[in-house]
C-alpha cells in the first residue's frame, strides 16, 4: 500500500505494499505516474483471487531498467508518462521484455489510442474509471495467455523453418547411394551432435561406377554448425561429381583439398575423410585416409546370416587431413584384400570419443570392437541401431558430438546381375536429431 502519498513521485520498485518481498505468480509490472491510479490498481488487484506480485515504476525509463533487472509476466502501461507518450510505449516495452503481456491504460478521452496499441502488438487495453477486480483480473489472465500462446506459434514457426533447413541440408549430407547392381548395400547413420542443431559436418557418399567399382567417402569437418554443415555439403558433392567425372585416389584428395580451401571461411577449418574404392569383383579394395581413422573390415558368417563372425581394425597407410597443409599432397594409398562376403564399417570419431560408462575412460577403437562382438544377430539396420544406443547410452550426453556411420557391404561378384544404368542403389539411411 502507498498511504497518505497521492503524489509520490519515486516509489520504490520493490512490490507495492511488501518491501523486498519476492515474485509469486503472475509478475505485474505497473508503469503509472499517478500515485492515486496505482494504488487504485493495487486495491483491485488485491481483491481478487488472483496469484500475484506487483511492481509500481512512474516513468518509462524506470520501467526498462526494472524490466531489465527481473522480466515481468505482464506490463500495465498508462499512455501518459513524462518520459513517453502514445502506441510508441508498446514498443519500447516489448523491447525490453519481449516475452511480456502489454496492457495499455487509457483515459475515456483516449479509448482509440488503446485501440490502436492492441493494433501494434499490446495484448489488451483497459480504460480507466470502468475497471472493477473481476475484469482487471480476467484481462490480466487473457493477455498471459494469448502472449504465452504468441510466443508459442512463433517458436512453432521457428522449429518449423528449422526443419526445413535440416531437410536440405540432410539432401546434401545424407544423399541417395547411386548403385547398379545388388552385391553391395549400404546403411547409414547420423546424428548431430547438439540439441536442435542443424546438421554438423561430417558427411558420407557412396557411387558404384560404369565399370562396377563401389566408391565411398565418410568425412568430418572441423567444428559444428551451419557453415561447418554447409562445407560438407559442399564437399560431398564435389566428390560425387569428381568421382563421376573419372577422378581417383590422391588426385581426387588434391581437388576437394581446393574445393575446401576455396570455400571455408576461416583459414583454421580442416576436414578429415576416408576414400574407399572395392573392385568389381569384390575381393579388393584401395583405401585413402586423410587424417581420418581406419575403417572396421566385418566378414559374414558362413552361412551368409546373423551378425558379422568378428570385425578387425585394418592397418592403414595414413595421410594429412585436408586443409591442414595445403599442396602437400601426402595421401598413400592402401590395397586390401577382401573376404567373399563382408562389409566395411566406416565411421567418425563421434561414434568413438564418447564416454564408455561413469568414469572419464572414453570408449575408443578397442571399446567399439568389443560392442560389434557382443552385437545381437541382426541385420545390418538393428546393427547400426544397437552400436548408436548403445554408445549413446554409456557416454550419458557428456560427450557432443557428430556421429556418422557408413556400412558397405558386399556380396560374391558371381551374383551380380547384368549391368544397368545408373540408379539409386538399395540403402537404408537414417538421420537422427540429437
Amino acid at each position: 500500500m502507498i498511504p497518505g502519498q497521492q503524489h509520490r513521485t519515486e516509489p520504490p520498485a520493490h512490490p507495492l505494499g511488501q518491501p523486498g518481498a519476492e515474485a509469486a505468480g503472475v509478475r505485474v509490472l505497473l508503469v503509472e505516474d499517478d500515485a492515486g491510479d496505482a494504488l487504485l490498481v493495487e486495491e483491485l488487484l488485491a481483491d481478487t483471487d488472483l496469484d500475484h506480485s506487483l511492481r509500481w515504476t512512474p516513468t518509462l525509463a524506470q520501467a526498462v531498467a526494472e524490466l531489465e533487472r527481473e522480466p515481468a509476466d505482464c506490463v500495465l502501461v498508462d499512455l501518459h508518462l513524462p518520459d513517453g507518450s502514445g502506441v510508441g510505449l508498446v514498443a519500447a516495452v516489448q523491447q525490453a521484455c519481449p516475452r511480456a503481456a502489454v496492457i495499455v491504460l487509457t483515459g475515456m478521452a483516449d479509448s482509440g489510442a488503446g485501440a490502436q496499441a492492441v493494433a501494434v502488438g499490446a495484448q489488451d487495453y483497459l480504460v480507466k474509471g470502468q475497471v472493477d477486480e473481476q475484469l482487471l483480473q480476467r484481462a490480466l489472465r487473457y493477455a498471459v495467455n494469448r502472449k504465452q500462446a504468441e510466443l508459442a506459434g512463433a517458436e512453432l514457426r521457428e522449429d518449423r523453418i528449422r526443419a526445413r533447413e535440416n531437410a536440405r541440408l540432410e539432401r546434401g549430407l545424407l544423399p541417395t547411394p547411386l548403385l547398379r547392381g545388388v552385391t553391395a548395400t549400404v546403411t547409414t547413420r547420423y546424428l548431430p551432435g547438439r540439441e536442435r542443431a542443424l546438421l554438423g559436418g561430417d558427411f558420407l557418399d557412396v557411387v558404384e561406377t560404369a565399370d562396377g567399382t563401389v566408391h565411398a567417402v565418410i568425412g568430418d569437418v572441423s567444428g559444428h554448425g551451419p557453415d561447418e554443415a554447409a562445407l560438407g555439403v559442399c564437399l560431398r558433392i564435389g566428390w560425387r561429381a569428381l568421382v563421376l567425372a573419372g577422378h581417383r585416389g590422391a588426385e581426387l584428395l588434391d581437388l576437394l583439398e581446393q574445393i575446401l580451401v576455396a570455400e571455408r571461411d576461416r583459414s583454421d577449418m580442416f576436414a578429415t575423410c576416408s576414400l574407399v574404392s572395392i573392385a568389381p569383383d569384390r575381393r579388393s579394395a584401395t583405401l585413402y585416409l586423410a587424417g581420418h581413422h581406419e575403417p572396421l573390415l566385418t566378414a559374414a558368417r558362413a552361412e551368409g546370416a546373423g551378425r558379422p563372425a568378428g570385425a578387425t581394425e585394418v592397418a592403414a597407410a595414413h595421410g594429412v587431413a585436408l586443409g591442414i597443409a595445403p599442396g602437400l599432397r601426402h595421401w598413400p594409398a592402401t590395397e586390401l584384400s577382401l573376404p567373399p562376403a563382408g562389409a566395411l564399417l566406416l565411421y567418425t570419431d563421434g561414434l568413438t570419443e564418447g564416454h564408455c560408462g561413469p568414469g572419464a575412460e572414453r570408449l575408443g577403437t578397442e571399446g567399439l570392437l568389443e560392442l560389434i562382438a557382443a552385437a545381437p544377430p541382426s541385420g545390418p539396420a538393428a546393427f547400426l541401431d544397437h552400436l548408436v544406443d548403445t554408445v549413446r547410452r554409456l557416454n550419458a550426453g557428456r560427450h557432443a558430438d557428430d556421429l556418422a556411420i557408413l556400412h558397405l557391404a558386399w556380396t560374391p561378384s558371381a551374383d551380380r546381375p547384368g549391368a544397368g544404368g545408373l540408379v539409386p542403389g538399395p540403402a537404408m539411411i537414417r538421420a537422427e536429431s540429437g
